[in-house]
């Protein structure tokens, strides 16, 4: 049986792609950080693993385990964001979020690759839209994804003389628990009432996180939307380097091609 191991399924795409993997008939080995989130993975028929990837002996621990159930395949979906205006980014909260959305991703896939070469692997990199442009309020995730990205296309090239492929998705605005989960981050790391931009905290970034309902944003999918994308990826014989999910991310990609960095900048503050 195929087996695929998927990190951050305690809620949103990850734990959406693991029912919808096994639905197809995978194998699925979800990760989480909290006891509470893999119990209930438990409760749901699977059998998690524990993974923290701020920690390298948690990784390593995973990548062990991953390999003795004969993992095929992986699909690095666990990251976070840490909003507020890059000025205000100590240098703390760059390492945090660095540690897991890339050191952590990036020292999972290596201890894999190894069995990936015998067994043919594939790896598929859940990125986002702001892999492709950044935009007010995200630099930390803005960082963190370009840099997944540009690791990503390196690695697919260096990787073409062996059997392991690596696949990029790239989603747009899709409805998961990522704002929510932000708040903690920004708390402990952004300094916003002595800031220059207080105001501008108050009249936007204040507003989308902790009153969400009051603007939905308008291209948003499901996590579905992202799971078909990687079941995609990883049945596909020849995958494509790429794929888009959401409107916003098509028009970013075509926008990244065709249009000015001023024009690309404009677009930026419009979004």
């Amino acid at each position: 049986m195929k087996t695929v191991l998927i990190t951050g399924c305690s809620s949103g795409i990850g734990l959406d792609a693991a029912h919808h993997l096994r639905d197809r008939g995978w194998s699925v080995i979800p990760t989480c950080r909290r006891e509470s989130d893999l119990q209930a993975r438990r409760d749901e028929g699977f059998d998690p693993l524990h993974l923290e990837l701020a920690d390298e002996t948690s990784v390593a621990r995973c990548a062990d385990a991953a390999r003795e159930r004969g993992t095929t395949a992986l699909v690095n979906n666990a990251a976070f964001a840490i909003p507020g205006a890059a000025e205000d980014l100590p240098r703390g909260a760059l390492r945090s979020i660095f540690e897991a959305n890339l050191f952590g991703t990036h020292d999972l896939t290596t201890r894999l690759i190894p069995h990936f070469r015998v067994s043919g692997g594939r790896v598929v990199q859940i990125s986002s839209v702001l892999g492709l442009v950044g935009i007010p309020w995200r630099g930390a995730y803005v960082a963190t994804k370009f840099a997944l990205e540009g690791l990503t296309d390196v690695m697919r090239v260096e990787m073409a003389d062996t059997p392991v492929k690596f696949v990029l998705i790239e989603p747009g605005p899709i409805g998961t628990r990522i704002r929510l989960n932000s708040i903690p981050h920004f708390e402990k790391w952004i300094d916003w009432q002595n800031s220059h931009r207080v105001q501008q905290y108050r009249d936007t970034l204040l507003k989308r996180l902790y009153h969400p309902a009051a603007k939905k944003d308008r291209f948003e999918l499901p996590p579905r939307a992202v799971s078909e994308k990687i079941a995609l990826a990883l049945e596909t014989a020849t995958p494509r380097p790429r794929y888009y999910v959401t409107t916003p991310t098509h028009i970013s990609g075509i926008g990244r091609r065709l249009l000015s960095t001023r024009a690309l900048d404009w677009f930026a503050r419009r979004s």
